[in-house]
């Protein structure tokens, strides 16, 4: 099931025996635990009908042995695993999920990595009789979709530069993102529809003009005044812009102009978005970008982001980082 599937049914109050959440990604795990922990039962049934354990102090007899229990006064009881990843086996479990108890909601929290594949006979008894959740991590590209979407939740809209400019500041940390998302809703007037630039550099502490994606974007488009101008800036304040931050920004974005050399269909924005794994309402300046440079110059770049990534790291030179970075800018532009 979809993290949406599983939050609707829950919010029409269907709930099924096991929830098995597992993923590298614990935005939705934590979201789905938080909303069973507040909603099923009501206050005065938590007492005797929530329980909550962590992995690293129970095995999976004692979470069996929890669920098996009838609720007191309740229609449901509730057993909530938290850091179930340091639980060391998982072999009887399978008795208890081909057969779990009809008013029990056992949730399951396995998070940062995924459960092991291939014990597919407890993944499909868990399907059959309950929610097996597989929680990825959301692609870089798809992060502005996602703080769209997110924010209109909030009764928000949001322009497509401004979710272009949080998602390369905030990077896919969703609890982070949802966490920034949340302090702009309650800053702005309730009368104020649209989230703008001006709000997040105002809350949050982005630069309007000093981030990763200007440079990028002005790189793309040749504009070496304020490229140089960014560029001097970063070397001057290190500590507020990470040089590998920097450098992983810079490699993503020439890598793609030069895929983009590489696409059988070049005239399809729809299908160079989803091959360059960009927004689509970037694709004209990426396309645009290619072409400025040409795949030969694309082809040093990269060369160029290696080698000086190397002398970052302190191999074979002693150069500050700023200045290695100010001439790693110079070859790019020149």
């Amino acid at each position: 099931m979809k993290f949406e599937q599983i939050i609707s049914e829950l919010k029409n109050k269907i709930y099924k025996p096991i929830y098995f959440l597992s993923g590298d990604e614990p935005y939705y795990i934590d979201a789905v635990c938080n909303y069973i922990a507040n909603n099923v039962l009501t206050e005065s049934e938590k007492a005797f009908n929530q329980t909550v354990v962590y992995g690293k102090d129970v095995e999976i007899s004692d979470v069996i042995n929890l669920s098996k229990r009838f609720p007191m006064m309740a229609n449901h009881q509730v057993v909530i695993v938290k850091e179930a990843q340091n639980i060391r086996t998982y072999e009887e479990f399978i008795h208890y999920a081909e057969n779990p108890l009809k008013s029990t909601i056992l949730v399951i929290c396995h998070k940062y990595k995924n459960f092991d594949k291939r014990k597919k006979k407890l993944i499909d008894a868990i399907k059959e009789n309950g929610v097996f959740f597989d929680a990825k991590k959301i692609s870089d590209y798809k992060l502005p979709d996602w703080i769209n979407q997110q924010v209109g939740k909030y009764g928000k809209t949001i322009g497509a530069e401004t979710c272009m400019l949080l998602s390369e500041y905030l990077g896919n940390d969703l609890e982070k993102i949802d966490n920034e998302l949340k302090k702009l809703v309650i800053a702005i007037p309730d009368s104020q529809k649209q989230i703008t630039i001006d709000d997040i550099v105002h809350n949050i502490g982005i630069s309007k003009e000093y981030n990763n994606f200007e440079l990028t974007r002005s790189l793309g488009k040749k504009d070496k005044a304020k490229a140089t101008r960014i560029i001097h800036h970063f070397a001057m304040n290190p500590k507020a812009y990470p040089l590998p931050l920097t450098m992983a920004a810079l490699y993503g974005y020439f890598s793609k102009l030069l895929l983009f050399y590489g696409l059988n269909n070049k005239s399809n924005k729809r299908s160079v978005a989803a091959e360059l794994e960009i927004p689509p309402f970037v694709v004209d300046e990426y396309i645009a970008a290619a072409r400025r440079y040409g795949s030969g110059k694309l082809i040093k770049i990269i060369g160029y982001l290696r080698d000086y990534d190397v002398k970052f790291k302190g191999v074979g030179s002693n150069t500050d980082s700023g200045e290695l970075l100010k001439e790693l800018g110079y070859l790019i532009m020149y």
